[in-house]
């Protein structure tokens, strides 16, 4: 019997943090997986062996137009992510964020894509009087990444009405997982702060401490992109929120890791963030599995970020 042709699927950004962990997922799944990554953010070793690379950027439109060719669904994680990265450098944010973002959508819909599944951002809400945070309230992003990424979520309802492709954004709330990066001053806070632990150094608070994120394992997101793919509900240029429903301070993630703290002056930033998931549940069949305090422990048992080969637990556990 011929064998059956594999699904094609485009991953951008799939070298990153969560496109590498959406890959695994899809490559698992049975997909023909193509990843475009210009690896700026991305690490080659990321990529899943049986996905196939394309070292590209997206802000190059005749670059990776080739590359959608006879895909059918088609993942945009791709970006220049951290919200001071974006107030220190916002043309190359927006060039990447904006720019490359349109890119991609072109491409998709030229090739006949059918569906397009856009990673948003919680960063679009800014500061809001209610939580927790609805889909249906009017965005106020305090940022220029907040704001290139809501201009996404436009472009995509945009295309759905104009051109017909199917299209979907989910909105993260604060991903932390394996893979998450370590590294830089716009690394994710529960990374930075084992790497700063397993370096001997005091975890590094912004402000008080007593802000609130609505920390999401990237378990739950990679799931919710699969299913945002598969749904008969969604492909309108839907916006919905992927966060696990609770949200914790950052005192909070500190006494869960471990070990010594440092308060520095706050900067430029939503108080708070806590996500409404009513409307995953509903159009994607989607709820949040992961804990914190699990998704912590997992980490916890990945190698230490001090690179001595043991897990950070049996690595620093003692001196905690």
């Amino acid at each position: 019997m011929p064998t059956q042709k594999k699904t094609k699927v485009v991953v951008t950004g799939g070298a990153g943090f969560i496109g590498s962990n959406l890959v695994d997922a899809l490559v698992a799944g049975g997909y023909d997986v193509h990843v475009i990554d210009n690896l700026s953010g991305g690490i080659k070793t990321n990529v899943h062996p049986k996905a196939q690379l394309h070292v590209k950027d997206i802000t190059k439109l005749a670059s990776i137009r080739p590359l959608f060719r006879g895909a059918a669904y088609v993942f945009h994680l791709a970006a220049l992510p951290r919200v001071q990265f974006s107030i220190e450098y916002p043309e190359k944010a927006h060039a990447a964020n904006v720019d490359g973002m349109l890119n991609v959508l072109i491409a998709a819909q030229e090739a006949g894509v059918k569906r397009f599944v856009y990673s948003a951002s919680s960063s679009a809400y800014g500061d809001q009087k209610r939580m927790p945070l609805h889909e249906t309230a009017t965005p106020h992003p305090k940022s220029p990444y907040g704001l290139q990424k809501y201009i996404g979520e436009l472009y995509c309802k945009m295309w759905s009405e104009i051109y017909g492709i199917e299209t979907v954004s989910l909105r993260y709330f604060n991903v932390y997982g394996p893979r998450q990066s370590s590294e830089g001053a716009y690394a994710l806070v529960i990374a930075r702060f084992m790497k700063q632990v397993s370096e001997g150094e005091p975890m590094t608070i912004t402000g008080d401490g007593t802000q609130t994120r609505d920390f999401t394992s990237v378990h739950d997101v990679v799931r919710a992109n699969i299913l945002a793919m598969k749904s008969k509900k969604v492909g309108r240029g839907e916006v919905i929120n992927i966060g696990a429903g609770k949200n914790q301070s950052i005192n909070t993630i500190a006494e869960l890791i471990g070990g010594p703290i440092t308060y520095v002056p706050a900067r430029l930033e939503p108080r708070d963030t806590l996500a409404n998931n009513a409307r995953a549940r509903t159009l994607l069949g989607w709820k949040p599995k992961v804990t914190i305090e699990a998704g912590i422990r997992e980490l916890k048992s990945n190698p230490c970020p001090c690179k001595s080969g043991k897990t950070f637990i049996n690595c620093h556990g003692e001196e905690k």
